[in-house]
């Protein structure tokens, strides 16, 4: 993998999902992405959120 995109964009870990959080238009809210995999709580406005129950399998599998 090194050799195709280089070492520096590497990725620490991969994880799959079935499903990833949007809002309810169906934009990605990847600002939760990053709290999840850099161990955050998350802060901020999630009522736009069309599924929780993302959120709390993706918290879930981390652990």
């Amino acid at each position: 993998m090194v050799k195709e995109i280089g070492a520096i964009a590497q990725p620490d870990d991969i994880r799959f999902t079935e499903n990833l959080p949007k809002t309810r238009c169906g934009k990605i809210m990847r600002r939760l992405l990053r709290d999840i995999a850099a161990g955050r709580e998350t802060l901020g406005d999630t009522t736009t959120l069309e599924d929780y129950t993302v959120l709390a399998k993706l918290r879930q599998e981390e652990e």
